[in-house]
């Protein structure tokens, strides 16, 4: 569970620009990471080749965002790719920021100017952790795996150890987020543009899971398991789906 209901401002996460839509709220964090699948990892990598020698001479660092699986478990959110990412076998020894977000409308206003976007975002600094503690490398990735299907992990087969090996797991706290949330109507409703015969509104968005399609090659006799059939039809926003 999380240690904190607030989220504590740092430089980094202070609300500056529209602090009206900033959130302290971690609950609203939360519900923001468990309503996605994807997140966007972004880090500043130092430019050798990924499988130069650590005592490779430096290169000019340029920056590289990364989307991403990710799982939470607690006050941690674990983050998946392989061994050969440039982007995940540096940032274990640099700050990166994680960033995940949801369009929930198009705020279409009188003016240009107003329009704007009804969304979700958070954003997390930190510097990750590496995980290679077998029994938390196996924590996490359930933690991933369930968060993309809950009860996955249960039913496929688990990695081997040559999997695991192959596999790069990171481990970021989640001490230091910024939440930033838009809700409702244009902005422009009580301004002289309201005399305009334009319309103006929101045109809300909203995935569903479709049904399942099953491998060509799956043998017939294997059905859909009723943890992957429940999905259908249900809001692809997971902190509405569970």
């Amino acid at each position: 569970m999380p240690e904190s209901s607030d989220l504590s401002a740092t430089e980094r996460t202070r609300h500056r620009r529209l602090p009206e839509q900033g959130s302290t709220d971690r609950q609203d964090l939360d519900d923001i990471l468990a309503a996605g699948v994807v997140c966007h990892l972004g880090v500043i990598a130092d430019g050798r080749p990924i499988n130069s020698r650590a005592d490779a001479p430096p290169a000019d660092p340029y920056p590289m965002v990364l989307p991403t699986v990710y799982g939470v478990d607690g006050d941690t959110l674990y983050l998946h790719g392989s061994v050969a990412s440039r982007s995940l076998f540096t940032a274990p020894r640099t700050t990166i920021c994680v960033t995940v977000t949801h369009v929930d409308g198009l705020v279409l206003a009188r003016s240009v100017f107003e329009h704007a976007v009804n969304y979700r975002s958070a954003m997390i600094y930190g510097t990750p952790r590496l995980v290679t503690d077998r029994d938390e490398k196996l924590a996490g990735l359930r933690a991933l795996a369930d968060h993309i299907v809950p009860g996955q992990w249960d039913y496929a087969r688990r990695p081997n150890e040559q999997e695991l090996a192959k596999t790069t797991l990171l481990a970021l706290p989640l001490a230091e987020a910024s939440v930033k949330i838009r809700t409702g109507p244009p902005d422009d409703g009580d301004t002289p543009d309201a005399a305009l015969p334009v319309w103006a509104g929101v045109v809300p968005l909203a995935a569903t899971w479709q049904a399942p399609e099953p491998d060509p090659v799956l043998p017939a006799a294997i059905p859909v398991p009723p943890h992957v059939a429940t999905l259908a039809g249900r809001p692809a926003d997971r902190s509405r789906s569970f």
